[in-house]
């Protein structure tokens, strides 16, 4: 591959290696031929041995985060990301080096890739699925696209690489564009994909705003969720090839070209009925939940408007083959007493509901839900909204159950604490004993291996760290029977 960035003789060091984004996105420079490194704070964790085997066998170097890298070395560029402090002990170490966020180093990526077609999947909830899911499609097509993403994708995981990033030879870059710390504001592809706005680290207002830039950014096409696009400014896609997708009954407005998910049904499969342009068609969905039926008629209207002559039916074919994505419901395995056990990596108000209502649509008992709060701010957050939605969606025999909020080190309030959050539930529940609060996952693994019985369900839940896949699969390992599929 032709090198740009010509400037770079040395190396790029990302800091916080580990994290998900920006494993994928060190995969991605090493493969375009540059010298890589990395450090985390997190290094001897048990949870991440096998991700930062699979870097280094990628030829990345790893260092403990303590500002070593920077001893005898030359390193030209150093990526961080929102969640490194500014004290961190390498930027002390480093202080002369220049450095990116990781948007940037994402965005010249882009520009590196700039004779391929780029499409950046981006929303709320459900992007890095709908990312996966269109890159295995496009795969599946014969497309053969690069593909960078915030989570493992099953079918791209192998010996070498990690499945957050996929090398290709094909014409297109499939990438997930992260709305958290509004970075994606600095993308122009060539096609979006915006799936929702939800209650997670801004207002409404505010994401929309980041939308509309977004979209303004984008060149050629996009599909948008219909939600979405009732609250955007028209000046905002009007030089775009629009496609719409919804799941809502009523009418739409005839602008764009219609995606309508007209049913969802659930069984021995997982079936949604769709129509387009006069064309009534069906999905067999790999996964359960109304959600999944919306995000796989995302993908297929994103692959539509990317070929508008390939049959609808052969897109379907494709879409319906979609592996999965680690820890996104993944199945872990049964306990003791037959219970079943789902990871997923849940974190925001929507989609902790969504996990909840998807657990309930397919067991036939009682639903568990073991949520560990991703830090502080975050948690802070959603604590108010979080209550009325959980209200709403729990059944009267449900559990919600948090465990203490996790904390990856740098400035924090450390408020507000899980057990003052259940406290606060469960005096405003009319529901007795349906929020519950355990200081340690010994404490809560013992109640849930008692009162989990064979109709019921578990669903462990929690973003960033790795080491909740592992406490969800050893619920099972009491019986030996953990799996992943």
């Amino acid at each position: 591959m032709e090198k740009v960035l010509e400037n770079i003789k040395g190396t790029i060091h990302f800091v916080g290696i580990g994290g998900i984004g920006m494993s994928g996105l060190a995969q991605f420079y090493r493969w375009a031929g540059f010298k890589v490194s990395g450090s985390d704070r997190a290094l001897n964790n048990p949870e991440n041995a096998e991700l930062f085997a699979k870097l280094k066998k990628q030829g990345i170097e790893i260092f403990p985060q303590d500002g070593s890298f920077a001893v005898n070395r030359q390193t030209d560029v150093m990526v961080y990301s929102t969640a490194i402090e500014k004290d961190n002990p390498d930027f002390v170490a480093g202080k002369e080096i220049e450095k990116w966020h990781r948007a940037k180093a994402l965005a010249n990526i882009v520009d590196f890739l700039k004779n391929r077609t780029s499409i950046a999947v981006t929303g709320s909830c459900g992007k890095t699925t709908v990312t996966a899911w269109l890159a295995e499609a496009m795969v599946l097509l014969g497309l053969d696209p690069i593909a960078l993403n915030g989570g493992m994708i099953n079918a791209f995981r192998d010996e070498t690489y990690t499945g957050n990033f996929r090398p290709g030879k094909g014409n297109f870059f499939v990438y997930e564009a992260d709305e958290s710390d509004k970075s994606l504001v600095a993308f122009r592809p060539d096609y979006s994909l915006v799936l929702n706005i939800g209650i997670d680290h801004y207002s409404t207002e505010e994401l929309v705003e980041v939308f509309e830039t977004f979209l303004k950014n984008t060149k050629k096409g996009a599909v948008i969720e219909k939600a979405v696009f009732g609250m955007l400014n028209p000046d905002s896609y009007r030089h775009l090839n629009v496609s719409i997708v919804s799941s809502e009954e009523k009418d739409l407005r005839e602008e764009g070209k219609i995606w309508k998910l007209d049913s969802y049904k659930t069984g021995e499969r997982q079936t949604a009925a769709c129509s387009y342009a006069g064309e009534n068609f069906s999905i067999t969905l790999p996964m359960p939940g109304c959600h999944s039926a919306a995000n796989a008629l995302a993908v297929t209207a994103l692959l539509k408007l990317l070929d508008e002559e390939k049959p609808v039916r052969d897109i379907v074919k494709a879409v319906e083959q979609f592996k999965g994505v680690h820890r996104r419901f993944e199945y872990k395995g049964k306990t003791t007493s037959g219970a079943s056990v789902i990871d997923d990596y849940a974190h925001n108000v929507e989609k902790i509901v969504s996990c909840i209502k998807t657990g309930q649509e397919i067991s036939n008992g009682k639903v568990f839900a073991v949520f560990q709060p991703h830090g502080y701010g975050p948690f802070k957050f959603m604590r108010e909204d979080l209550f009325p939605e959980l209200e709403k969606a729990l059944r009267k025999d449900d559990k919600f159950i948090l465990l203490p909020v996790f904390y990856a080190g740098g400035t924090s309030s450390f408020s507000p604490k899980s057990s003052e959050v259940n406290d606060e539930y469960s005096q405003k529940s009319k529901t007795h004993d349906r929020y519950l609060y355990f200081d340690n996952r010994q404490l809560a693994e013992s109640f849930l291996l008692k009162k989990a019985e064979k109709k019921d369900l578990i669903i462990v839940m929690g973003a960033r760290d790795s080491s909740l896949a592992i406490w969800a699969g050893e619920l099972t390992n009491h019986l030996g029977v953990s799996r992943n599929v």
